[in-house]
């Protein structure tokens, strides 16, 4: 059975945001604007976005 992913884009910039952000955005990968990326959907990752909800885009 295939893990279910999510995909993630950054909407905003981390420029200028609290450094627990800014290491949130690095954590998971991000780095430039419209950036897209996929990871597994995991409480763990669910977390983080949710840190961060402001900044990014995310589809099932």
């Amino acid at each position: 059975m295939e893990a279910k992913t999510i995909q993630i884009i950054l909407r905003k910039s981390g420029s200028g945001r609290p450094p627990k952000h800014r290491r949130t955005l690095m954590s998971l990968g991000l780095r430039k604007i419209n950036q897209v990326i996929i990871r597994r959907d995991t409480p763990e990752i669910r977390g983080m976005v949710r840190q961060i909800s402001h900044l990014v885009e995310v589809k099932e």
